[in-house]
């Protein structure tokens, strides 16, 4: 909405002059003017300092080096392909379940090869060096057999995969033909702020040579698990399918982020696009084009962000670090020492802020590195060296995913805080919760719902390990934690709950907890 403060006038002053003029009617808006419908003359305002009056010039100097890339894919599809809905209606037919179990088992026991499938699809690019080097997101070059760059002025050329980050959804590919080519520059000196222009180049549904325009939305977005090690620009101008991979720019020309998401509930461009940020995608592209991936650190534990409720629970003054949920075995967390209940604090002296910026300033450090890590154990600070592995591909490959639970029987319960029932570990449990023979902990039995352990989320067949950070032999053990916190002076208990075989924290108020 355009306002008449923003070049000094106000709303009275305008139409008071407009109405003393004898210009009575709607106003319509068009680029540096206000212009009544039916006005011999317009009437024209100066636009505000700073805004471009266009981007042509800039688009006209950056789109030689944005490019289309087509990839063609081979991908496996199932012997009944895409038929099973259709399938569904005979479900119940006399011999058809059977024809069914038939033709899976077939496939299980590998008598039928699995069949493949040629797909294609599109995405944006833009080269990076006149050697023909070209940035593009890991996701449209995913499993290609082909890959084809197409630049602006019409030539079609092969390219070869370089080496890709799924981590980061970044890739490089390389132009077989001989340069140079046309390139342009990542921005890593300047800081944008909320609000800057920002436009970006791609192939949207590949039409080819779309710009769009928009600003600097937001910074610093998360989105989610599949990249930790991201804080994606978040823009308004239009990118659609096909925009992945392609440049946003700054209006100096220089590229600012990589295009490579969209938030939509329609599939279309909203106004919210992400892209990676400057700084991030020059570290891994180097890396890529050095060394075809990108190694990064690796402790080999399960973290946990610290809530008020953990940070209260343990004495801290306020929630920061991440706690250990889990340590795999063989890692070089085990190695080094690191426990089960460690809160991380601090990395090299550089201070945890959380959960996900522990597993940043990990992956950052040089593999086979020997490094400081600040620890919380037993309500004091402690230093460890740790000397960090390399990442593998697929971290959640080292964990197990049993998920079962052993009996939640009361057998042999005794009655405990918290409104539980609870009876000791023993080895059939353990084992089935990938625990050691000599983990401690309590199954639990009968809870009630509405008691402090019911409340967040603790169920039967699950195990409490620890409380306040000792462990649990019995429900003695319980008892002594409660009492524990409460001569601190502390209303909330941190516990160490075993599900399947993953170990989550969680904190129990035990403000109103009777002492019988």
């Amino acid at each position: 909405m355009i306002t008449m403060k923003a070049f000094g006038i106000s709303r009275q002053a305008l139409v008071a002059a407009l109405a003393g003029a004898g210009l009575t009617g709607a106003l319509v808006y068009a680029p540096q003017t206000f212009q009544q419908a039916d006005a011999k003359q317009p009437i024209t305002i100066e636009p505000p300092a700073g805004a471009p009056m266009s981007f042509a010039d800039l688009v006209e100097d950056v789109s030689p080096a944005v490019v289309s890339v087509n990839v063609v894919s081979e991908r496996e599809v199932s012997g009944m392909g895409n038929m099973e809905e259709f399938f569904e209606r005979f479900r119940g037919l006399p011999g058809f379940d059977d024809y069914m179990r038939d033709r899976q088992q077939e496939e299980e026991d590998g008598e039928e090869e699995p069949r493949t499938r040629e797909a294609r699809s599109l995405g944006s690019g833009f080269f990076i060096s006149d050697e023909g080097y070209i940035v593009t997101n890991n996701h449209v070059v995913q499993d290609a057999t082909e890959i084809e760059v197409v630049m602006e002025d019409g030539r079609e050329l092969q390219a070869d995969l370089v080496g890709t980050d799924p981590q980061t959804d970044i890739a490089v590919i390389k132009v077989s033909e001989p340069g140079p080519y046309p390139y342009v520059e990542f921005e890593t000196s300047k800081q944008l702020r909320r609000g800057d222009w920002v436009v970006a180049l791609g192939n949207p549904f590949g039409l080819g040579g779309t710009a769009t325009a928009g600003i600097l939305s937001a910074d610093g977005r998360e989105l989610g698990g599949n990249s930790p090690y991201t804080d994606f620009l978040q823009i308004d101008a239009a990118i659609n399918r096909g925009n992945s991979g392609g440049p946003t720019f700054d209006l100096q020309g220089r590229v600012v982020g990589v295009n490579t998401a969209i938030f939509s509930p329609t599939g279309g461009s909203v106004g919210i696009g992400f892209a990676i940020p400057a700084e991030l995608a020059v570290s891994v592209t180097n890396a890529l084009i050095k060394d075809g991936k990108v190694s990064r650190g690796w402790l080999g534990v399960t973290i946990q962000d610290v809530t008020e409720d953990m940070a209260e629970a343990q004495g801290l003054e306020k929630a920061r670090g991440a706690i250990i949920a889990d340590v795999n075995d063989q890692s070089p967390a085990k190695k080094a020492g690191l426990r089960r209940g460690d809160v991380i604090l601090s990395v090299n002296g550089k201070d945890a802020g959380d959960a996900t910026s522990v597993t940043r300033m990990v992956g950052g450090l040089g593999v086979g590195s020997t490094n400081k890590f600040t620890v919380l154990r037993d309500g004091k600070r402690q230093n460890i060296s740790v000397t960090v592995g390399e990442r593998p591909s697929d971290p959640s490959a080292t964990l197990s995913s049993n998920s079962d639970r052993p009996s939640a029987d009361n057998e042999g319960a005794e009655e405990g805080p918290l409104g539980v029932s609870l009876r000791p570990l023993d080895s059939e449990a353990r084992s089935a919760m990938g625990l050691d023979e000599d983990e401690a902990g309590l199954i639990v039995g009968d809870i009630k719902p509405d008691s402090a352990l019911g409340e967040i989320g603790i169920r039967p067949g699950m195990a409490l390990l620890s409380a306040g950070g000792q462990p649990l032999n019995s429900v003695k053990d319980l008892e002594n934690a409660i009492g524990d916190m409460k001569s601190k002076g502390r209303d909330k208990l941190l516990l160490a709950v075993r599900n399947g075989e993953r170990t989550m924290f969680v904190t129990a108020d035990i403000g109103e907890q009777s002492d019988d």
